[in-house]
């Protein structure tokens, strides 16, 4: 059905509700290569007004991708939560975005009310949201989620020791882990991306991480971020995986594009949890010491125009398929999830504003929806943005209580070939906002363990 406003003597119709969505999203660089963002600032506003008066009920009615072509809306349509929804069932998109700012959206309401939302109607609120709103809302909520360490508690902020190397170097990796530790950065994950998508690489990076974990107690998770079914692969054969990775998207198409479906994702989940890993292990060099099971074992990320980059869209926005993305992530119960929020590059959020405002909406979205959300605060070298633009959004970010940002060398990836943020960044946010590190790894730090590090020592 259509939808419409006018303003002045001018009425504005927007056909679908996709084009509704796309219409009301702020500006950002995606959509207008998509051919689909407002074609000026007023068509945007009466866009917004549009979905302001739009009841909720018709996310529940109306689906942007059919149910019958695409697993992911039946996944939003299967595992929508009738009587969460409830309490807000009677709203508009805009009365919903008024509940969320006032006081009686407690935490724990919110909480409640987490699985009645579809991402549908997480974006759509968030359309209607200036920067500060997204920050107040998701400051309100906590999501919690624990392996070896406690991520997402009230007062705290963790981060992903990220320590990347350009050949896969053991000795350049463990440099970078060693200067990460001493800087109070780990406790979510240590993280890898490995240039090598092989089963062997995977592994021989694992053990290393799980050797220095093992010698000197660290309480931390290690994760190896290569393609899904190599990770399978290397659990075949042994090797000792902590958090299975993958990037995942908002339609079936995007992540056919990446080589999974949610019943690859469920396999992958089934198979890393009879490893049964986690708990803090004593100090041992035996890699088949038993360790309790942690309790959440997945590591998704994600990212605006993902979906646009693979020709797999549909003719919705970014923001709305990256809230999509985010219903199959909860899915799973994750440990971590992160927009990697600069990083596909200007084609999709061209400069510095368009890179803040999607992070928060980001954050805010997936915080809504009830999943643990980090993001990777960066951009790529031919964004109109700078190392300013990135200050910015960690500081509002950290107000908005992320559970986690990355921690890498210098704040450049030199594998990567993108700017994120540096171990200096996450001591930055912690003092300026009395934030702490996960309960277990800030007890190590202090512990006489962390006081016998040493590069030699972290080489395998």
């Amino acid at each position: 059905m259509p939808y419409a406003h006018t303003i002045g003597s001018i009425r504005y119709t927007f056909p679908t509700l996709a084009d509704l969505l796309a219409k009301a999203t702020p500006a950002r660089s995606g959509d207008v290569l998509a051919g689909i963002a407002a074609t000026s600032a007023q068509q945007r506003v009466a866009a917004q007004i549009a979905l302001a008066d739009l009841p909720l009920t018709t996310f529940l009615n109306e689906a942007l991708i059919p149910y019958e072509s695409d697993e992911v809306t039946r996944l939003i349509v299967d595992t929508n939560d009738t009587q969460a929804f409830a309490s807000v069932s009677s709203l508009t998109v805009g009365e919903l975005r008024d509940y969320l700012l006032s006081d009686e959206a407690t935490p724990e309401r919110l909480s409640a009310l987490s699985t009645g939302l579809t991402p549908e109607m997480a974006a759509a609120v968030s359309k209607l949201m200036r920067l500060q709103d997204l920050v107040l809302v998701a400051r309100k909520i906590s999501v919690v989620t624990r392996f070896r360490t406690t991520v997402g508690l009230p007062g705290r902020l963790s981060t992903r020791l990220q320590p990347n190397h350009p050949t896969d170097d053991p000795a350049g990796i463990a440099a970078s882990i060693l200067d990460g530790l001493l800087l109070g950065s780990g406790d979510a994950v240590i993280g890898i991306n490995p240039v090598s998508d092989s089963p062997a690489t995977v592994s021989r990076l694992l053990r290393l991480i799980d050797q220095a974990r093992r010698r000197f107690a660290i309480p931390t998770q290690s994760c190896v971020l290569a393609h899904i079914t190599t990770q399978m692969q290397a659990m075949d054969q042994g090797a000792p995986l902590d958090l299975l990775f993958q990037s995942i998207g908002g339609t079936e198409a995007t992540n056919t594009s990446f080589g999974v479906s949610l019943s690859l994702l469920e396999e992958a989940h089934q198979q890393a949890r009879s490893l049964k890993r986690g708990g803090i292990a004593s100090p041992t060099d035996d890699p088949n010491a038993p360790e309790p099971g942690g309790e959440n074992i997945l590591y998704f990320e994600t990212g605006q125009g993902s979906s646009l980059s693979a020709n797999a869209h549909h003719g919705i926005d970014q923001q709305t398929l990256e809230a999509r993305a985010y219903a199959v992530a909860r899915h799973f119960s994750p440990m971590l999830v992160n927009t990697v929020v600069g990083f596909i590059g200007p084609e999709y959020l061209y400069d510095g504003k368009q890179i803040l405002r999607a992070g928060l909406e980001d954050h805010f979205c997936g915080k809504l929806l009830g999943l643990p959300m980090g993001c990777d605060i960066c951009y790529t070298n031919h964004a109109e943005a700078d190392n300013d633009d990135m200050d910015a959004l960690l500081t509002m970010l950290g107000a908005a209580g992320v559970n986690y940002i990355m921690g890498v060398p210098g704040a450049d990836d030199i594998m990567l070939h993108y700017q994120s943020t540096s171990f200096h960044d996450a001591l930055y946010l912690r003092t300026l906002l009395h934030l702490r590190p996960a309960p277990e790894f800030e007890a190590w730090l202090a512990s006489p363990a962390s006081l016998h590090l040493s590069f030699p020592s972290l080489l395998p």
